[in-house]
């Protein structure tokens, strides 16, 4: 029972060790593309839980405390509630922390090369289409990959 409450190193390292996991997960995730939550394949779900296992060690060490999982669960938190504001706050920040949306179709010519740099695979943008009630790529006037992965389609007007 006492090692439910005794930590096995100074409470101040599983600040560091959280700060330090989730700038590195945070850096690592924004380099590996954009997509929604909904738009995760069975590899992406497969690589968020391992990408929790591989860091376990790294945030806890040794400990096994609740009071040492609560610091980490606390401090997790706390980041993720510090990297809102500072996104609502500034501009230039939500740019570097988010991204911005990239240009995938204009005037119904597809950037092919956008699409495959992004990682949107073509029937993620036949999906996307379709949702927009677009047939044909020439009915495009802007189709945009948003900062959260979801595709934004604007239809050209019919004059």
């Amino acid at each position: 029972m006492d090692d439910l409450w005794d930590l096995s190193m100074p409470w101040q390292e599983f600040i560091l060790r959280a700060v330090a996991v989730y700038v590195v997960c945070l850096c690592m995730t924004r380099l590996s593309g954009k997509r929604s939550v909904g738009q995760h394949t069975p590899f992406d779900i497969l690589v968020i839980v391992l990408l929790g296992t591989a860091v376990q060690n790294s945030l806890i060490g040794d400990d096994t405390s609740l009071v040492g999982g609560l610091i980490l669960a606390a401090t997790l938190l706390g980041l993720n509630w510090l990297v809102g504001v500072i996104s609502a706050r500034s501009r230039r920040m939500d740019r570097i922390l988010q991204g911005c949306p990239t240009l995938l179709v204009r005037d119904g010519i597809v950037d092919w090369r956008e699409l495959v740099r992004r990682n949107v695979s073509y029937e993620d943008f036949q999906v996307a289409k379709r949702a927009a009630d677009c047939r044909f790529d020439e009915e495009i006037e802007l189709a945009l990959l948003e900062t959260s992965g979801s595709i934004t389609i604007l239809k050209r007007r019919s004059d």
